[in-house]
């Protein structure tokens, strides 16, 4: 098992920076790679970008490479989600996954975090 802790969210303003952590536990050689997600109130959960364990590799959903970054810390199996230039729909509840096989669903998921931008 894998556990999932995500910190950092909160009400920023427009323009400003925020940055996410998620800190991953327990049986952490078996991840293949974590995500980002979030969902908007009455929106669909959407893809903010991955990370490959492996080699730190990443990639970005639509419209988000410009403003976020992932990136690992491997001595904390920690992933973080720097969010610049943030707007109001950049509001919601972000979360973090991983998933064990690169063709699996996710497998595990943490408790996700808000994050509120006000217009």
């Amino acid at each position: 098992q894998v556990q999932l802790v995500e910190s950092g969210g909160g009400s920023v303003q427009v323009g400003g920076s925020l940055r996410l952590s998620c800190a991953a536990s327990g049986r952490t050689e078996s991840i293949y790679n974590m995500a980002w997600l979030r969902q908007a109130p009455g929106k669909e959960r959407e893809f903010v970008g991955q990370i490959r364990w492996s080699d730190s590799s990443t990639v970005y959903g639509d419209s988000m490479k410009d403003r976020f970054t992932i990136s690992r810390d491997n001595t904390k199996n920690t992933v973080y989600l720097q969010m610049n230039s943030l707007k109001p729909e950049d509001t919601a509840v972000y979360y973090c996954a991983a998933k064990r096989r690169w063709f699996s669903s996710y497998d595990y998921w943490g408790q996700g975090t808000q994050v509120t931008v006000p217009s």
